[in-house]
């Protein structure tokens, strides 16, 4: 009777050991992923360009991306890393319409240009939607099958809509139409992050409790849930949208909070990257005032509107040249995240202007 008791509190001993370690690990952020050193030595890695192509709206040769290219989403196919990026024109009355424009490259640095975007504003059901400010900020993530799916913001001039396409070679797309319906359908909404497990070289589209989870909000942060990854449902409390990520006053997400590349389940937890922006005033001052800089959170692989943890500091910020001065100043804006060959590869949009690269080891 003796030995039983002292085998069960040696037993109890282990579990609340294991407790109190996996509770320091949480609150010392050793579930973060980190360090990212940025690529100082070949940054940015891409900028506006002279291409053109015959838009089906207008009818007449665009040069499409020859204002701005940034905020780029990412993904490895047949060990090529590709860039799914948003490039604006010069044409009509908002100043440049949104395309979304495809590279390529073997060692995640160098790339090379598809000729004419892949993804764009066409005579179609969405048209009302898209037309004429267009198809913006990318995110991208693949299904079991090798089917990708991609999320991004249609823009009318007035109002940005949550939207899905697919693809099963990244160039021709599918548009399955707005993500969010009903009495949203003319609610603003955008940046949606779909919750993807690590599989070698590339993330796959997990379901948790049965359903696919996506992340979403440039405000506050949301979350939606689908069966096929086309078709979602937000998950609301007291009849409205459930927050799951809030600003912070005096930190640099002080203002808003918003969705980076696709969220990862890790032994931890749910590890999402995300943008924050500081306010004018009563946010972080040590960082530019409306500066994008970049941030982690962890939440609960349970329940993923669970937030377990939170990064105190950022961990990527405006200090180059070309991230403080463009479009949008003081500006990194994450969106695309790959393994390969080792490296985590962190693509993000500067000062709204031209793309950049961040990497790290893949622990």
């Amino acid at each position: 009777m003796v030995r039983k008791r002292n085998v069960y509190f040696l037993m109890l001993l282990a579990m609340l050991i294991a407790s109190c370690n996996q509770q320091k690990s949480t609150l010392t952020n050793d579930w973060a992923m980190l360090p990212f050193t940025k690529v100082d030595s070949i940054n940015p890695i891409l900028a506006a360009n002279t291409g053109e192509f015959i838009c089906p709206i207008l009818k007449q040769n665009v040069k499409w991306e020859e204002k701005d290219v940034f905020n780029p989403a990412a993904v490895v196919r047949h060990d090529t890393i590709f860039l799914l990026y948003r490039a604006e024109d010069m044409i009509g009355k908002y100043a440049g319409t949104s395309r979304i424009g495809l590279a390529y490259s073997l060692d995640g640095l160098h790339f090379t240009r598809n000729a004419a975007p892949v993804l764009f504003p066409e005579d179609d059901f969405l048209k009302m939607y898209e037309w004429e400010g267009g198809i913006e900020d990318p995110r991208i993530i693949e299904d079991d099958k090798g089917i990708y799916f991609l999320t991004y913001t249609a823009y009318d001039g007035k109002l940005a809509r949550l939207c899905i396409a697919s693809s099963n070679d990244l160039k021709k797309w599918t548009k399955h139409g707005l993500l969010l319906n009903g009495k949203y359908t003319d609610t603003w909404s955008k940046s949606g992050a779909i919750v993807g497990k690590q599989v070698g070289d590339k993330i796959i589209a997990e379901k948790i409790n049965g359903h696919y989870w996506m992340y979403f909000g440039d405000t506050d942060l949301f979350m939606a849930t689908s069966e096929d990854l086309i078709h979602w449902q937000p998950i609301e409390e007291g009849g409205k949208l459930k927050s799951v990520l809030r600003p912070r006053e005096g930190y640099f997400d002080s203002r808003l909070v918003e969705s980076g590349p696709a969220a990862m389940i890790t032994e931890k937890g749910i590890i999402l990257l995300y943008n924050g922006m500081n306010l004018d005033s009563e946010g972080d001052s040590t960082i530019a005032k409306g500066a994008y800089c970049s941030g982690q959170a962890l939440f609960d692989v349970k329940d993923p509107t669970h937030l377990i943890n939170r990064q105190e500091k950022n961990f990527l910020r405006p200090d180059q040249p070309y991230e403080i001065n463009g479009q949008v100043n003081q500006v990194c804006f994450i969106e695309g995240l790959v393994a390969y060959h080792g490296k985590w590869f962190l693509y993000f949009g500067t000062a709204d202007s031209k793309i950049a690269v961040a990497t790290s080891p893949v622990r």
